[in-house]
């Protein structure tokens, strides 16, 4: 499978509280919900698409809990394709903590993280998809296991928050494979990473 990543981020880099206002307060974050209702039809259409096409999902400790919470539990969202694709797929959560997952047909991620991703990136099939859960896709860059990366980039700057490249840490080249700007301002960017940057010589 083809481990792939789709974020929304602000232009400042912020993925910290994207949906409701109340999701994520940590470290006294107030700006929460800055996504919602934002992109237009078409932007909400490739969201769609991309977890329908998805063979199974991988999360982090705290993003599964949120999506559990709601795409796994209230019927609204159960019956919405999203929540359809992400209730018949497979999920992974990488957690050295959570010991009862609630979601069914949920598994959990324990010692050898790398080992457990590269086996199931090797299964066959289509896409391995990781939504949210931050901190996950930063070690799994940092350990050369993304394939793919969307941005969902939303026009605006909240200039606080959790930022999904930390301020220090592994440099990465990306080679675009896609881009597109909705009549809302928001922009999809599809990344390959490609290594290491060049630089400049003296």
């Amino acid at each position: 499978m083809k481990l792939t990543t789709m974020t929304q981020v602000t232009v400042d880099g912020v993925m910290q509280g994207n949906g409701a206002a109340s999701d994520d307060r940590r470290n006294g974050f107030e700006r929460g919900g800055w996504a919602l209702g934002k992109g237009d039809d078409e932007t909400r259409t490739f969201i769609t698409q991309t977890y329908q096409r998805a063979e199974a999902f991988l999360f982090g400790r705290r993003t599964y809990e949120l999506f559990a919470g709601s795409w796994g539990s209230i019927d609204q969202m159960r019956a919405h394709p999203i929540g359809v694709a992400l209730n018949e797929a497979p999920k992974y959560v990488a957690s050295t903590t959570l010991t009862v997952p609630r979601w069914e047909d949920t598994t959990v991620l324990r010692g050898d993280l790398a080992a457990a991703v590269g086996e199931l990136k090797a299964k066959p099939g289509g896409e391995l998809q990781v939504h949210g859960s931050g901190a996950l896709i930063r070690w799994l860059l940092e350990n050369d296991l993304v394939d793919e990366m969307t941005l969902i980039v939303i026009p605006v700057i909240l200039g606080q928050g959790a930022r999904l490249f930390p301020q220090t840490g592994p440099d990465l080249a990306l080679d675009l494979v896609e881009s597109r700007v909705d009549s809302k301002g928001v922009t999809i960017q599809v990344y390959r990473p490609a290594g290491r940057p060049r630089y400049a010589t003296a």
